[in-house]
């Protein structure tokens, strides 16, 4: 069903814990698997395990087993990146203590600060791909011209450890941030000024006892891939489409296939991202419990993605042209 058809708007609600139905109500009574709810558990425990056999493998020079173990850290990395997205929602831990703690952690080795990636993103779900949605800048922007949108896209696509904190970074110091209050600009340049002294820290170790080798096998490399994954999955999600609905302006992906499933349970089922954005306040366990809300119901939707191959070959087919947002149609 789309947002319009619920709420009467295109601005997603940001507490849409009231008035949930499920397509199953056995399913919804029995809630979802115990899998589904610890997966960002289960990734934790996949990541450092692999961390651990990665470092081994770098120890022992063995670099046929490195690179696969490589990519291996990278997807569990952007599993990460999804945690730190639930935590910008207060849902990753149920104490709002730990979940910023954590949120924190993560911000830190993401180059990323957790206060301005929750203020900055409550704009893309107040806003979704309309002009005052930071996270999609350039692209919901039709005055912009065509080459910078392609060279920012290049840019997000291939080097997104790096560019993405730029997008955060420009929505907090240009002229009409967002970020209006003195206090959560206080908290943010704490947050930068911690990051600093964190990574100063860090450098200075691996210099001091030349550990330059396992710094780029167990983080620079997963992470560089894992931010690039991030990027390309937030663009299958909503670049190229200028719809009137979240349904519309959003891709989502529903795997009939178990690896698919599998996928989408490391990545806390992030792929079920209209409903997401239609219920910004559920868990992410609870997220395929809605797929019924996915259905198109308005004109400019469709079904969801059977895979995320499908979803990247819709995309695909504008990125020549990158943009987002209703307001396309208008021109």
């Amino acid at each position: 069903m789309s947002l319009a058809g619920k709420h009467g708007s295109n601005s997603p609600q940001l507490d849409p814990m009231n008035d949930v139905t499920s397509a199953d109500p056995v399913e919804q009574e029995r809630g979802p698997h115990w899998i589904s709810r610890a997966a960002f558990q289960v990734v934790s425990i996949l990541f450092f395990s692999t961390e651990a056999v990665l470092g081994l493998a770098v120890y022992h020079g063995w670099i046929w087993l490195a690179v696969p173990l490589v990519m291996v850290a990278s997807h569990f990395m952007h599993g990460f990146l999804i945690g730190f997205h639930e935590a910008s929602h207060s849902l990753l831990r149920k104490n709002r203590l730990f979940n910023d703690i954590e949120g924190n952690a993560i911000g830190v080795f993401s180059l990323m600060s957790f206060t301005l990636y929750r203020v900055v993103h409550q704009t893309h779900h107040a806003h979704l791909s309309s002009e005052r949605d930071e996270e999609m800048w350039p692209f919901a922007h039709p005055r912009i011209p065509r080459w910078v949108r392609c060279t920012a896209a290049i840019l997000e696509l291939t080097v997104g450890l790096v560019y993405t904190p730029m997008i955060f970074l420009r929505a907090f110091l240009r002229k009409n941030s967002p970020v209006r209050s003195s206090r959560v600009r206080r908290r943010i340049w704490w947050e930068l000024a911690l990051s600093a002294v964190v990574w100063i820290a860090i450098i200075w170790a691996v210099a001091h006892w030349r550990m330059w080798s396992y710094f780029l096998w167990l983080y620079l490399a997963p992470a560089f891939i894992a931010a690039n994954l991030q990027s390309w999955r937030k663009y299958i999600e909503h670049v190229g489409l200028t719809g009137d609905t979240v349904n519309g302006l959003t891709r989502s992906i529903v795997a009939d296939t178990w690896p698919g499933r599998l996928v989408a349970i490391t990545l806390l089922h992030e792929p079920f991202h209209g409903v997401h954005h239609q219920r910004a306040g559920l868990p992410h366990a609870e997220l395929p419990q809605r797929v019924a809300d996915l259905m198109p119901m308005a004109p400019g939707e469709r079904e969801p993605f059977s895979s995320y191959r499908h979803a990247l070959l819709d995309l695909l087919r504008g990125l020549g042209n990158p943009r987002a947002g209703s307001q396309w149609r208008e021109l």
